[in-house]
């Protein structure tokens, strides 16, 4: 008797560790999020809305992932990185990250393509943001990757298009013509 109940503790015991460990339950949650974009107020005139830097497009890896990730030029000089109609599945210590190269697998390998970690994924569905530090240098980190930094495996991620040059604003007004 005394056996089985060692045997029976022990057992749930596992049980607890495995659970926090892979948190099953978060495959069937999904957390949707619908973030406004950044200064959404100052977008009513064109010249001050958010200028899109580059883009592309997610493919799945180790899960169905979908989605456009956009890196855009805010007005007031910050870049944001926006995943739209966004999804992918949900798990522990999901991460967006921006990768110097492409990224199948292994935290080794991550840490080996040089990574800037922008945070937790804020939900597995919907459109989101990510404020970028400002010396990221999107010549070098190309690839937006969601990944498991538990298991070291790359849900998915978009190659970014070569970045545009941010048009400057030389001038307001109107010209005169001669009349």
């Amino acid at each position: 008797m005394k056996k089985r109940n060692i045997l029976v503790g022990g057992a749930a015991v596992v049980l607890v560790i495995a659970w926090y460990a892979f948190r099953p339950e978060l495959l069937f949650i999904d957390r949707t999020v619908n973030e406004e974009f950044p200064g959404a107020a100052a977008t009513a005139s064109i010249d001050n809305g958010p200028m899109p830097i580059t883009r592309g497009v997610f493919k799945g890896l180790a899960h169905a992932t979908h989605g456009t990730a956009a890196v855009y030029q805010l007005a007031d000089g910050r870049r944001t990185l926006r995943l739209s109609e966004f999804e992918t599945s949900n798990g522990p210590d999901v991460r967006v990250y921006l990768a110097a190269q492409e990224v199948e697998k292994g935290n080794e390998a991550v840490k080996q393509a040089g990574f800037i970690d922008l945070g937790s994924i804020k939900g597995n569905r919907g459109d989101q943001n990510y404020e970028l530090p400002a010396d990221v240098d999107l010549n070098k980190y190309k690839h937006v990757v969601i990944w498991c930094r538990r298991f070291g495996v790359n849900f998915g991620q978009a190659a970014l298009d070569a970045p545009a040059s941010v048009p400057i604003k030389i001038g307001e007004g109107g010209f005169r013509g001669d009349s």
